[in-house]
């Protein structure tokens, strides 16, 4: 759909001001499409993300800041994600090996389970939704690299 026909307007300052409206409005489509996909798992967006990034990591325990540092939305607050991770039964909490102080979580069976039948759904959904070659997909790669070289 054009993003004229979304935001019901074709007066842009320029073509720039456009190409910003239509990533944001795009980012926000992707994000609310797999936020409703993630329901039926009984899962938000952000602890979808914490639990890929367990399981990324595993077999290995992460920290929170170790896990805060890798998110999509930095502002995320991830002790509370992790915290309603934990009392589903698909985090497990515990304290390090060699630091008791520390404090680290790994993905429980039954998270590892729900995260991989709810990747399958995922994956599906952004199959039919991003219906582009890998050419055009590395193209957009480049170029939203390239907006954010001033991170």
């Amino acid at each position: 759909m054009l993003l004229e026909s979304v935001l019901q307007t074709t007066r842009f300052r320029n073509e720039t001001h456009k190409a910003s409206l239509n990533i944001l409005y795009t980012a926000w489509w992707l994000k609310t499409s797999m936020s409703r996909e993630l329901k039926s798992f009984g899962l938000t967006h952000e602890q979808y993300n914490v639990m890929r990034i367990l399981k990324g990591k595993a077999p290995e325990k992460m920290c929170v800041k170790d896990i805060a540092g890798r998110m999509i939305e930095k502002n995320s607050n991830v002790p509370r994600i992790i915290d309603r991770l934990v009392a589903k039964k698909l985090v497990r909490r515990q304290s390090a090996t060699d630091d008791k102080r520390h404090t680290v979580m790994q993905l429980t069976d039954s998270g590892i389970r729900l995260l991989e039948q709810a990747t399958i759904q995922i994956e599906n959904l952004m199959k039919s939704l991003l219906t582009i070659s890998d050419k055009q997909a590395l193209q957009i790669n480049q170029l939203m690299e390239l907006i954010r070289t001033n991170e």
